[in-house]
Formats: C-alpha cells, structure tokens, sequence
C-alpha cells in the first residue's frame, strides 16, 4: 500500500505543476472573453492557432520525450541525455530557419496573419528547445523544482497577458506620450496573447539554459536510431492525439463556420478544466512509475488498481463539473453571449474521461516495446474524428465536433483494452469501473438535460453527495488501509 502512496504523493507535487499552471490559465479565459478585450471572433482565432501550436508541438517532439524515459533506465544515462539534446537542439533550430522563411507560405495554407505565424514559431521553438531539460527533471526525481518553473513560467505569461490586453491600451489612451504609447498597437489583440506566450517561453527556456552547458555534447549514431524506432510510432500517436484534441477547430474553420462560433465553443470548452487536469497530472506521476515498476512481479496487479481508482476519482469529477457547470461557467465564462456553447460540456468530460482511461490502458504497449500498436490505436481514434467530423459539422455545427471527440476517444479506450489484454494482461476490475463510471454519467445526464432539474441544483447537490456516499461504503476498507499507511 506504501507503494500506492508515495505514487499519489509524487502525483499530488506533478498535480501542483499542472493544475496551479492551469489555473492561472483559467484566469485568461475571463480576460479574453471579457467585452472590450476580445471578441467571440478573435476569441476564436486565438484557439485555431493554438491548434495548430498543439499539433506542432507533437511533430517538433518527435516522440523524443518518451523515448528518453524509455532508455534512460536501461542505456547509460550520459549517452541518452546528450543524444536526445544534440537531436532536438539541432531539429529545432531547423524547423525556426524552415518556418521564418515559408512563414507567408504557411500563414497562407492555414488561414492565418503571417506575424501571428511568426510569433508561434518562436513559441514552438523555445518549448522544443525546454523537453529534455524538463524530461531530466522528472527522471532525476525532482518534481518540486520542475513544479515551481512550470508555475512561473504560466504566472509570467498571465502577467503579461493582462499587461497587454487590459492595462496596456488605458495607459497608451490616459498616457500618449509614454513609453507604454510607444509599444502600444491597436487591434493586435491577438497578437498579443502570442507575444507574451513567447516571452514566457523565452523566460522557461533561460531559466533551464544551464542543462546545455552541463550536457555531454557527444552524439551516439546507433543509440539514436534506437531510439527514433521507439519514438516515431509515438509522435505518429501523438499527430492522432492532437487531431483528435484540438483539431476541430481548424476544420470548422475549413468547413465554414464562423469564427464566432469556433470562439463561444471554445470558451465552453474551458469547462473540461478539471478533468484536463486531473487526467494531466495523473499522466504525468503515473508514466515514470511504470516504467520504473515494469520488472516488479506484482506489476500488473498494480496497474490495475492504479486504474480502477483512476476511474473512480475522474467519475467523481465528472458527476461534480456536469452537475454545478451552470455554477462554474459564471466564474470561467463571464460574458453569456458564450453560454450558447454550454451544450458541449457533458460531452467534452466525459470525453476526457475516456482519454485518461486510455492513457492507463496504454501501459501495454509503451512496456512491450510495442508503441506501433499505440499509433495504430491513435490513428484509429483520428479516424473516427475526422470521419464523424466532416459528417456531423454540416449538420450541427460545433456540437458534431463535440461528438466527434466523445467517439473518437471511446473507440480508442474500448480497441486499446481488448488489444491489451492480448498481448500484456492485466487484471483489471471492469465491472466496478463501468459500474461507478456508469451511475457517474447517468446521474449527470439527469442533472443537466433535465432542465427542472438543472436550474434547482437540488439534485446535482443530491446526486454527488449519494455518490460519494456509495464510493465510501464500497470502498471503505481500501480506503482506510490506504490512509494509514
């Protein structure tokens, strides 16, 4: 039981890093969506080009990130740290020179200002350039400072977002002839929202500089290939992850819909917050302690419980989001020309929900060596998205793309376990994990779609407390034992 403790203790120090980080995110979108600041329209071009900042991010990753887990336990550490720096310093630097010089080019294919372009290839680059210093981090087993310049650099960049959006134009408007008037430009709203993401990542990038100067800067040829056949089916998933994440966006914008719309979806999006986080951070404790458990005999037992209470806890988050989301959407949506999208929030959840479990479900492949079969799982995903997307936007605008994403993500959760149990079974407790996961959407679905219901809160308030309630009782004694340990 020990071991399941310090497992949530190092989750609970990741959970500070992405959820603090995300918080201060959560602080942006009342900003953006306030009156005056942005409008749905440009609220939707800001979340186009973070779908393609997501999409990039993964090619300019090329799967190193994990490859540097996988060998850095097995392989002789130096060589693996300086010839997944050398490999990424030198990829990054190729795609800034590649992508400063076709930036019209790109700009023109995607839709999109050239100088905004600019400005997410400079972002791109500076966050490539901070994955395996990073990456160290997290293998060297120090979570607290990892935490801390993750924390800094999201407050950074939420610093100057209300520098540039909100007090910037009334010290240009109350003071013409200061500095401030003189860096001022107006109608660059979105411009600006990208120039402080490049700071921030220029602050990250510094304060983590040192890991290249410490590095061993000497290239191992055959190490490296290794280590690209284990990475490429990664990025190839991560390409899948990132369509079927954050890619309906540009193709509502490739099928017509306007960006006010794309911008109203987008902030209801917002409201998957806290399952984002949770599944997040869960990631983030949970992939080096698989890795580094894999050759225990007990290891899938292990994973096992690791997932059912994965399960019960994202449920529990699910049920509470959906039931008090009209509550929430005040604080994260302030502006009620948005709440038109509030009808994609339950999908959005539970989506998230499935995307978490698959995240557990995918220990199989990633410890098998067999992370082609992860592609394959995420390309199916992708498919799915893409299918139901082109089918469905023309029909219900952004609420096909909501569904969309729920099949996509179940399909993969629903292929990944069944091809698992093939070729690395575990023995997970399926019953109780759909039981508890089951009772969670349908108390939500009658909490939010009922609209009596819906506006009272009396049963959302009923329903969470029955629930936890019916965790305890069943759960009680694994509970307990966990506490005292």
């Amino acid at each position: 039981m020990s071991l399941y403790k310090n497992l949530f203790k190092q989750t609970a120090i990741y959970g500070i890093a992405t959820v603090v980080p995300r918080l201060f995110s959560f602080l942006l979108t009342p900003l953006h969506t306030t009156p005056g600041v942005m409008d749905s329209s440009e609220y939707g071009q800001v979340s186009i080009i973070f779908s393609w900042l997501v999409f990039f991010n993964v090619v300019l990753a090329y799967g190193m990130e994990t490859a540097f887990f996988r060998f850095y336990t097995t392989e002789d550490k130096k060589s693996v740290l300086g010839t997944s720096t050398i490999s990424l310093f030198w990829s990054s630097i190729l795609f800034l020179c590649i992508g400063l010089l076709g930036r019209n080019y790109l700009a023109d294919a995607a839709g999109i200002n050239a100088r905004y372009v600019t400005l997410t290839i400079w972002v791109l680059v500076l966050d490539a350039l901070a994955i395996i210093p990073f990456s160290r981090l997290r293998v060297e087993g120090r979570p607290i400072f990892y935490s801390v310049i993750k924390i800094c650099s999201v407050a950074f960049n939420a610093l100057l977002n209300f520098f540039f959006l909100l007090w910037l134009p009334k010290i240009a408007e109350t003071h013409p002839d200061s500095f401030a008037a003189t860096i001022y430009i107006k109608n660059f709203q979105v411009g600006y929202v990208f120039v402080a993401n490049v700071l921030a990542s220029l602050a990250t990038f510094l304060v983590l500089s040192p890991h290249y100067f410490k590095v061993r800067w000497k290239f191992d040829k055959a190490l490296w290939m290794r280590m690209m056949r284990y990475a490429l089916p990664v990025m190839v998933a991560g390409i899948a992850f990132a369509i079927n994440e954050t890619f309906d966006r540009p193709l509502l914008q490739f099928m017509g819909v306007p960006e006010d719309e794309i911008g109203k979806y987008s902030a209801c999006y917002k409201l998957a917050l806290f399952m984002t986080l949770f599944t997040t951070a869960f990631r983030l404790g949970i992939e080096p302690f698989f890795f580094s458990h894999a050759k225990n005999e007990n290891a899938p037992k292990t994973y096992a419980v690791i997932t059912k209470y994965f399960v019960i806890f994202g449920s529990v988050i699910l049920l509470g989001v959906i039931a008090f989301a009209d509550i929430l959407k005040i604080f994260i949506v302030r502006s009620p020309e948005y709440w038109e999208g509030m009808k994609v929030v339950p999908l959005i959840i539970l989506a998230n929900l499935c995307l978490g479990i698959y995240t557990n479900l995918s220990v199989w492949y990633k410890l098998s060596d067999r992370t082609k079969m992860g592609a394959y799982i995420s390309c199916i995903g992708a498919a799915v998205t893409l299918c139901f997307n082109f089918a469905l936007i023309p029909v219900w605008g952004y609420m096909g793309s909501a569904i969309a994403t729920v099949c996509a993500y179940a399909t993969m959760m629903v292929v990944s376990y069944f091809v698992g149990a093939k070729y690395y079974p575990i023995p997970y407790d399926v019953k109780t994990m759909g039981m508890y996961m089951g009772v969670a959407v349908g108390l939500s679905a009658i909490s939010f779609y009922v609209p009596v219901l819906r506006h009272t809160y009396v049963f959302g308030i009923a329903s969470f407390a029955v629930f936890i309630g019916f965790i305890y009782k069943k759960e009680k004694q694994t509970l307990l034992k966990f506490l005292k340990e």
